[in-house]
């Protein structure tokens, strides 16, 4: 798994950070921030969950 972010897209709401900080931060603009490029296998379903979380779908993974 791949995880990319647009941050142009990105609105701030923070919802991947709350939800999985190890993976996902915010700067100071409230932007996301990408911690983790390609987080563990046992992460899998948080990221998916997150992305899915996100209100302008500007979380992208690739399988």
């Amino acid at each position: 798994m791949r995880i990319s972010t647009d941050s142009d897209k990105c609105v701030g709401a923070g919802q991947c950070a709350m939800f999985l900080p190890d993976v996902f931060d915010q700067g100071d603009d409230g932007v996301v921030v990408l911690l983790q490029e390609q987080p563990s296998e046992g992460k899998r379903q948080d990221v998916r969950t997150a992305a899915a979380l996100c209100p302008s779908n500007s979380i992208r993974i690739v399988e």
